[in-house]
């Protein structure tokens, strides 16, 4: 029998209002982080942030609409087909265009073992 998961990003449970899909726990993946961000058009709210403590680098990829994020002090795009990655010290800022933006995010600090954030973790889960 192969070891493998599928499943709907609309049928995975999702935190913050619906705004922050657990993909990664939903799939069972524990090498590496992965959500899907949604935002609303001209959603400006995201927390702006790094990972310095974590070390822990990020991919984005646009899979639905627009936006740009702001990595410190200079605007990238983000439409699809466009990855961008981040290095863990860099602050970051993303922000929705007027369609708004599905995205995904992709986590991982190099050389040491992925350790899940409880906010990624599944409702009830231990």
């Amino acid at each position: 029998m192969s070891d493998y998961t599928a499943k709907n990003i609309s049928e995975m449970e999702a935190g913050f209002g619906g705004g922050f899909v657990k993909a990664r726990a939903e799939l069972g993946v524990t090498s590496f982080g992965m959500q899907v961000i949604r935002m609303p058009a001209d959603y400006g709210d995201y927390p702006e942030h790094d990972h310095a403590e974590s070390r822990q680098e990020e991919v984005y990829l646009a899979l639905e609409g627009s936006g740009w994020i702001d990595i410190a002090g200079e605007r990238v795009d983000l439409e699809e087909d466009v990855f961008v990655r981040v290095a863990a010290d860099v602050k970051r800022k993303v922000h929705a265009g007027p369609n708004g933006l599905k995205m995904l995010v992709l986590g991982g600090s190099p050389g040491e073992a992925y350790a899940p954030s409880a906010m990624t973790e599944l409702e009830g889960a231990a």
